[in-house]
C-alpha cells in the first residue's frame, strides 16, 4: 500500500492559498453521479476548479450510478448542469468542455461485482490515456445505507489500496456518518477494513466556509482576541443555526433524521469544537484535529436527569414566514400526522476544562425560524461597576463578539459608545467586518475548497474518526431521551424564534437569547 496519503497530509499547509497548490493528476470517482448532490454541489465545484486552472490535464471524472447512461450521455448532462448553474463565459466553457471530454460513466448496481470490475477497467484506461497516475479519489454521494456496500465493493476489487508507492487512494464520505454512536462505530469498522484512517475524508461542508476557518485566524493571528477568549472575560457562548425553510419535499428523510441528527451532531459540534479548542502545537491536520477532539472531550455528556432540564425539543406549527403562510410540520408531505420528530433543539452545555469552566454554552437550531442565519456569539461579562446614572445606560448591553457564518459572512464586535448630543447617554453599537466588502477575491464555495483539499491530501478541514465518535457520545443521551419520551415535544409557531421553553432555559440563568 502507498504511504503517500500520510505524507501528503503532513506536507500541506492548511492555510496555503489554493492558487499555490493545484491538484495532482487523479481520477475523481463519484458514486451517486446521477443524484442531487452531484448536480447541485460537486459538478459546479469541479467546473470552478477547472476554470481556475487548479486541475491538471491529467484529471478525469468517472460517474457511477444505477441510472442507465452512456459516456456521452453523462458528459452532456454535466455540461447542461453547469450551464444551468450560470457557468462562466466562452473562455470558461472552452476549459470546461476540454475536461468534460474525458468524463466516463459506469452504470450498475452497487452490490453487483460487475459494476466494480467495469470501474477498474475504466480507471486503468484513464491512467493510460490521460496520465492520471493511478491516483483515485472516491466520493460517496449515495444514501448512507449504501456506504458499506460501496466500500466493500472497492475493497474486493483492490481499489481501496494504491497499487503504486507514489499513488494515492482516498475516500470522501458524506454525512450522516451513522445514525447513532453504535452505527458510527460499525461503519468505522467497515471503512477501516478497506481504508486506513489517513485515507478517509469525512466531509462536513460547514468546515469549508470561510468564516468557520476564520475562527482560527481571528484567535491565533491576533494579539487582541486570544487573551480574552476564556472564562475570565466570556460570560457565556451562544451557537445559533437557524433556517427559515421547512422540510420542503424531504419530509420522509427528516422523519428519520430530525434536527438533532441533521444539524447538532455534525455542523454544531464542528463549529463548537473550533470555538472552544486550544491553540494547536502545529498548524497541520493532526495538530488542529487533535485540539478539536480535546475540546469535544471536555463538553459535558448529559445524564438522563440533566437532559430533562437542560434540553428543549420542539416542532413548528402553522405560521407566517417572509409574509407567506406556511404549513405546520405534521402537515408536510411525507410526515406522520402524529410525528414527534423535532424540528428545533435548544440545549445548555458546560465545558469541563480550565479555559471554559463555569461558562455555559447555549445551542439552538431550528427550521421555520424568522430568517436563515448561522452564528457563534461570545457574550462578555458585564463591567463590574458602572459609574453612570441608570438612565444614561439603559440602552447598554454587555459587549459581544459575533462570528457570522452565513448568510452575511463576517464578524461583528458590539460595544458601548456615547450617543451624540448634549446629554451623556451610552448605548451598544456594532463594529462590523463583511467578507464581501473587505476583499476583492471571490470566496470559493465550500465544496470547491474541500474537494481541492481532498485531492491535495490536506485533511485539516475533514473529520477524524475519534471526532465523529465523540460528537455521537454527546448526542446519544438526547436520542435515548427522545426514544423514552422523557423530553416532551414543545410547539412553536412558524416564523418565531422557537418555543417559550427555550427562552425559559436561559431565563433560569438570568440570560436571554440574542436576536440575530
Amino acid at each position: 500500500m502507498s504511504s503517500n496519503p500520510t505524507a501528503a497530509a503532513d506536507d500541506v499547509n492548511p492555510l496555503a492559498d489554493p492558487e499555490d497548490r493545484p491538484a495532482p493528476p487523479a481520477v475523481f470517482v463519484i458514486f451517486g453521479a446521477s443524484g442531487d448532490l452531484t448536480s447541485r454541489k460537486l459538478m459546479p465545484a469541479i467546473e470552478r476548479l477547472a476554470v481556475r486552472r487548479l486541475l491538471p490535464p491529467g484529471f478525469a471524472v468517472v460517474g457511477v450510478a444505477r441510472t442507465e447512461m452512456t459516456d456521452d450521455d453523462f458528459r452532456e448532462r454535466m455540461r447542461e448542469l453547469v450551464e444551468k448553474g450560470g457557468g462562466g463565459g466562452p473562455e470558461a466553457r472552452h476549459v470546461w468542455d476540454s475536461f468534460v471530454g474525458a468524463f466516463r460513466y459506469v452504470a450498475g448496481d452497487y452490490d453487483d461485482a460487475a459494476t466494480f470490475d467495469r470501474l477498474k477497467e475504466v480507471l486503468d484506461e484513464l491512467d493510460r490515456e490521460r496520465g492520471t497516475a493511478e491516483n483515485r479519489l472516491f466520493y460517496l454521494a449515495t444514501p448512507p445505507s449504501t456506504f458499506p456496500t460501496v466500500i466493500n465493493g472497492l475493497k474486493d476489487r483492490g481499489l481501496s489500496r494504491s497499487s503504486s508507492e507514489n499513488a494515492f487512494s482516498r475516500i470522501v464520505i458524506e454525512k450522516p456518518y451513522g445514525h447513532d454512536l453504535q452505527s458510527a462505530l460499525e461503519l468505522d469498522r467497515v471503512v477501516h477494513e478497506a481504508f486506513d484512517e489517513n485515507q478517509v475524508y469525512r466531509i462536513d461542508h460547514y468546515l469549508g466556509k470561510e468564516t468557520v476557518q476564520n475562527v482560527l485566524a481571528l484567535r491565533f493571528a491576533n494579539a487582541t482576541y486570544e487573551p480574552i477568549w476564556n472564562r475570565r472575560y466570556v460570560d457565556h457562548i451562544q451557537v445559533t443555526v437557524a433556517e427559515s425553510l421547512g422540510v420542503e419535499h424531504r419530509g420522509s428523510f427528516y422523519e428519520q433524521a430530525g434536527a438533532l441528527r441533521d444539524i447538532v451532531q455534525n455542523h454544531v459540534m464542528q463549529v463548537l469544537a473550533m470555538t472552544l479548542m486550544e491553540p494547536p502545537v502545529t498548524f497541520d491536520a493532526d495538530g488542529i484535529r487533535d485540539e478539536k477532539v480535546k475540546a469535544l472531550k471536555a463538553v459535558e455528556i448529559l445524564d438522563a436527569e440533566k437532559v430533562k432540564t437542560q434540553v428543549v425539543r420542539a416542532q413548528y406549527t402553522r405560521g407566517w414566514v417572509g409574509g407567506e403562510e406556511v404549513a405546520g410540520y405534521r402537515d408536510e408531505e411525507g410526515v406522520d400526522p402524529h410525528s414527534t420528530t423535532e424540528t428545533y433543539v435548544a440545549m445548555k452545555l458546560k465545558v469541563d476544562n480550565w479555559r471554559w469552566a463555569g461558562v455555559p454554552v447555549y445551542v439552538r437550531t431550528g427550521k421555520r425560524l424568522p430568517k436563515r442565519v448561522t452564528e457563534v456569539a461570545l457574550q462578555f461579562h458585564k463591567v463590574p461597576h458602572l459609574p453612570f446614572h441608570l438612565k444614561q445606560v439603559e440602552d447598554l448591553e454587555a459587549d459581544s463578539l459575533v462570528l457570522r457564518i452565513q448568510p452575511d459572512e463576517g464578524i461583528s464586535f458590539r460595544f458601548g459608545a456615547k450617543i451624540p448630543g448634549q446629554a451623556f447617554r451610552i448605548r451598544s453599537v456594532s463594529m462590523d467586518f463583511f467578507y464581501g466588502a473587505a476583499f476583492l477575491e471571490e470566496t470559493p464555495d465550500a465544496y470547491e475548497r474541500l474537494l481541492l483539499d481532498a485531492l491535495s491530501g490536506d485533511a485539516t478541514l475533514f473529520i477524524r474518526s475519534d471526532e465523529v465518535q465523540r460528537a455521537w457520545r454527546i448526542v446519544d443521551p438526547l436520542l435515548q431521551a427522545w426514544e423514552n419520551d422523557d423530553v416532551p415535544v414543545a410547539k412553536y409557531e412558524a416564523g418565531t424564534w422557537g418555543p417559550r421553553e427555550a427562552d425559559e432555559l436561559l431565563e433560569a440563568d438570568g440570560r436571554r437569547w440574542r436576536r440575530p
